[in-house]
């Protein structure tokens, strides 16, 4: 495995990975480019494909648990205050997070093939990518109503986990369709991104334990130390880039994610009809 391939790779993942402008889109195109520049993908046998991306994605979730360790703090303290059969305000942190967690366990484990089937389609990449960076733009524009994650209500929590579901559409981003139901449902765009971050880390680390069983079941559980430097390039990109979007937004809008967004569909739309790459 070439290094400088997983190294960008590994900036792609841990740049895109919570921006709301699809990280799935991003790795289609990296590779693409990689390709086009000589890099042997193919030469990866499925086992090292599959340790690198739970590389990268623990890498990647490393960097939130960092960020939001205050967070992380409270959640666990609201938890030990329910098992104590304590109300206030750091349980109904926990619920929130919950209650808008559930609907993607559910939905990731019944929808599994469906996922890899719609993977298939460059066509629903493009389109997805500018659709849903459509939508970011026009909830964005809806007055901010909430600012704290504790006081969130139950009902709202459970507005962001059911949109959260749609994201196993490529394109779509997990990020972007958690932040878009947030301020659709009035949360202010620091508290819909904290959420949509705090909401990646059931979703990440459900993916990475099922992946780590497929490759314990494929036979070689091993990451190479190839896999460690992506995660670990992962986890530093995703930190800054986490780290400058929450700043970004304490003053300004989604807009600029909205127009990368059309930006990158309309490239992609490029790439298939020119026939550069495969529609799928």
């Amino acid at each position: 495995m070439e290094l400088i391939y997983v190294a960008l790779l590994a900036l792609v993942q841990g740049v895109t990975e919570f921006l709301p402008v699809s990280s799935s889109a991003h790795l289609i195109l990296g590779r693409v480019i990689m390709g086009a520049m000589g890099f042997d993908i193919a030469a990866m046998s499925p086992s090292e494909e599959l340790a690198l991306d739970i590389a990268l994605h623990v890498g990647s979730l490393g960097a939130v648990l960092v960020y939001f360790r205050d967070d992380i703090g409270l959640l666990v303290s609201g938890l030990l205050d329910g098992l104590r059969g304590r109300g206030g305000e750091r349980l109904r942190l926990v619920l929130v997070v919950i209650a808008a967690s559930l609907p993607i366990v559910v939905v990731g484990f019944a929808a599994k093939d469906l996922v890899v089937e719609f993977g298939r389609s460059l066509w629903m990449l493009a389109l997805s990518t500018i659709v849903f960076g459509v939508l970011l733009y026009f909830s964005d524009r809806r007055p901010e109503v909430h600012s704290r994650l504790e006081t969130l209500s139950l009902r709202n929590a459970m507005i962001v986990g059911f949109a959260q579901c749609i994201a196993i559409i490529p394109g779509v981003s997990r990020s972007g369709i958690c932040m878009t139901a947030g301020r659709y449902a009035g949360l202010d765009r620091p508290l819909s991104a904290r959420l949509a971050l705090l909401l990646s880390i059931p979703t990440i680390l459900g993916a990475g334990v099922l992946g780590g069983l497929d490759l314990y079941e494929a036979g070689n559980a091993r990451l190479t130390t190839d896999a460690l430097f992506g995660g670990v390039l992962a986890f530093f990109s995703a930190w800054a880039t986490v780290a400058l979007m929450m700043t970004w937004l304490k003053r300004q809008t989604y807009t600029p994610f909205v127009i990368y967004r059309l930006v990158l569909g309309l490239f992609l739309i490029g790439l298939i009809t020119s026939g550069v790459v495969a529609a799928g």
